[in-house]
């Protein structure tokens, strides 16, 4: 009689976004800073500028932000964030080990749904590419460069829905 391999592969991960509040749970606000803070030590050398004002917010900068969170999380571990406002995209972090699995995408993807503006604004490094990329596929439009600090440029867009 043959004999015939069975290939167990480990269950697909499951990672859910969940609406979240770090003023109500400091270990959570403290994931969320640490995943924010790698997320924008990337950006930080894609762009060739560490002062992007993010990456050296404390917890209690990320506490008091008048914003609504969103987290992507696999288990108990925290693979990427957004928080918005009624109209904005305030920031969108994914963890770096968590890059390029659509992570990012989906997180946009859920704050658009809690979102009723009709236009959403959003922005990001000028020299970030990747998130340009995302933004853009996402139907945003870039409609500025502005300078934030001496040499410190962000790329502006516009969602009309």
């Amino acid at each position: 009689m043959p004999h015939s391999k069975l290939c167990l592969l480990p269950p697909a991960a499951v990672i859910e976004i969940v609406r979240v509040d770090p003023v109500a749970d400091r270990p959570l606000a403290e994931q969320i800073l640490a995943v924010q803070k790698s997320s924008y030590a990337v950006e930080a050398r894609l762009i060739g500028d560490e002062r992007i004002p993010l990456l050296h917010e404390s917890v209690d900068d990320l506490c008091a932000a008048q914003v609504h969170w969103l987290v992507a999380r696999e288990d108990d571990e925290i693979l990427g964030a957004a928080a918005c406002s009624e109209a904005e995209i305030d920031r969108l972090v994914v963890a770096p080990r968590a890059h390029r699995q659509g992570i990012g995408k989906a997180l946009v993807d859920a704050i658009l749904e809690s979102i009723v503006a009709q236009r959403v604004h959003v922005a990001t490094g000028r020299d970030n590419p990747p998130a340009r990329r995302l933004y853009e596929s996402l139907g945003f439009v870039h409609t500025e460069d502005s300078q934030v600090l001496p040499g410190l440029w962000l790329a502006r867009y516009e969602l009309v829905r």
